[in-house]
């Protein structure tokens, strides 16, 4: 019999390749399997499983992982504003977690002997996949062809044309995935430290050249409105927003970032619908926590961010830090105005019961309502006390007056 072998499967050409290749080069028995994170309509579904089977597959499958997607992994990249290097919005390695989770626990229930993956050998999804399957799924073999043999997408390309597979080899020029937290794109502008991708090159083009603002409602950290309509979950709120906000070409960048393998990498992206939810929902939580709630909140959602992206999603701190993070949501709840425009966006400003800002305790910089000047007076000289303290003793010995 066959060895049966489970292939993640976009249908691209990476995992076109696979399909094929496991199939007559290797002997395995190929399920392909399909994980939809908010990057697929039905209709697209239809289309790779249509391309799937085309390929020879025994079988194909698409599960839907959007909801799971958003409550295990995107929540939490909200909750802790977490921008790569102050850009990314981890719209790849967020969805990766999902992806390879999927994958094993699939294997696992059809009684598979492999897991394969289009993965190369120079990023990071390779070690994305590789420690989630052995987590998961120990003793299943992992099979990644274009690591193995390291294959540039040309030699794909020609492989594919041997084998007579009919593929729009054209848009395989540039290597898209698009999730419900984004849509990157790797092309040969993006191999080189120097160069921007072209206008054409992004999936999503600018059509939209009046402003226009909008108001996202967050509930406890999470998006449930946007300009007054309420949806029955926030990933639904997020695909919404991207609709509007995409044709602005909103939330496109470069992002320059150390690999898990620790080589520099260059990744396009765009994400205009997360760029503008940490943005807004940021702005509402200066409004409503404390500086320290701030402050704790930014050092862990900073190791969340890169623990994540090496793929650590497993690890039981993961655990841990997403209860603080949810714990800190309790009073984000409030409504946040922006601005759209061509190729970028103003935060106007918020609107929360919660809002710490409130007038009755006094005005920054104009007045106060809450305390005299004397009561300044007095705890500006117990606040700067110890500091006080140093000088003066510091001074004395370097004087000569104090003997040590």
């Amino acid at each position: 019999m066959k060895k049966k072998v489970v292939l993640a499967f976009s249908g691209g050409l990476d995992t076109s390749y696979c399909a094929i290749y496991l199939s007559k080069d290797l002997g395995y028995e190929v399920h392909t399997l399909t994980v939809n994170t908010g990057g697929f309509s039905k209709e697209e579904l239809a289309e790779i499983e249509k391309r799937a089977l085309a390929l020879g597959v025994a079988s194909h499958k698409a599960v839907e992982e959007t909801k799971n997607y958003y409550e295990k992994v995107i929540k939490y990249l909200v909750f802790g504003n977490v921008l790569k290097n102050g850009t990314y919005p981890l719209s790849v390695s967020a969805e990766r977690m999902s992806q390879a989770l999927a994958a094993a626990s699939y294997a696992v229930a059809i009684g598979a002997d492999a897991v394969a993956h289009g993965s190369t050998g120079a990023g990071n999804d390779q070690v994305r996949f590789d420690m989630v399957i052995q987590i998961l799924g120990p003793g299943l073999e992992i099979i990644t062809p274009i690591r193995d043999k390291k294959l540039s997408r040309e030699a794909e390309i020609d492989y594919l044309k041997s084998k007579g597979v009919i593929y729009n080899f054209e848009k395989a020029k540039y290597s898209i995935n698009k999730g419900l937290w984004g849509t990157s794109v790797g092309g040969k502008e993006t191999l080189n430290s120097m160069g921007m991708l072209p206008e054409e090159a992004w999936p999503t083009q600018m059509t939209k050249k009046e402003n226009e603002t909008v108001t996202l409602g967050f509930e406890k950290g999470e998006l449930f409105t946007i300009n007054g309509k309420r949806f029955n979950h926030p990933s639904e709120a997020i695909q919404h927003l991207q609709t509007i906000a995409g044709p602005y070409g909103i939330g496109r960048d470069i992002h320059v970032g150390d690999t898990i393998i620790g080589i520099k990498g260059r990744v396009g992206f765009e994400a205009a619908a997360p760029v503008l939810i940490i943005k807004a929902h940021h702005a509402l939580e200066k409004h409503v926590l404390t500086k320290w709630q701030l402050s704790w909140k930014d050092q862990l959602a900073q190791f969340y961010g890169n623990w994540l992206h090496e793929g650590q999603y497993l690890d039981p701190i993961m655990r841990d830090m997403e209860a603080f993070l949810a714990s800190s949501q309790q009073h984000v709840t409030g409504e946040v105005s922006v601005t759209l425009y061509p190729y970028r966006f103003i935060v106007n400003g918020i609107q929360s019961a919660y809002d710490l800002m409130s007038a009755k305790f006094g005005k920054y910089g104009e007045m106060n309502l809450g305390w005299t000047g004397d009561d300044v007076k007095g705890f500006t000289k117990i606040f700067g006390n110890q500091v006080g303290i140093y000088h003066q003793v510091k001074e004395e010995v370097e004087s000569g007056k104090l003997k040590v």
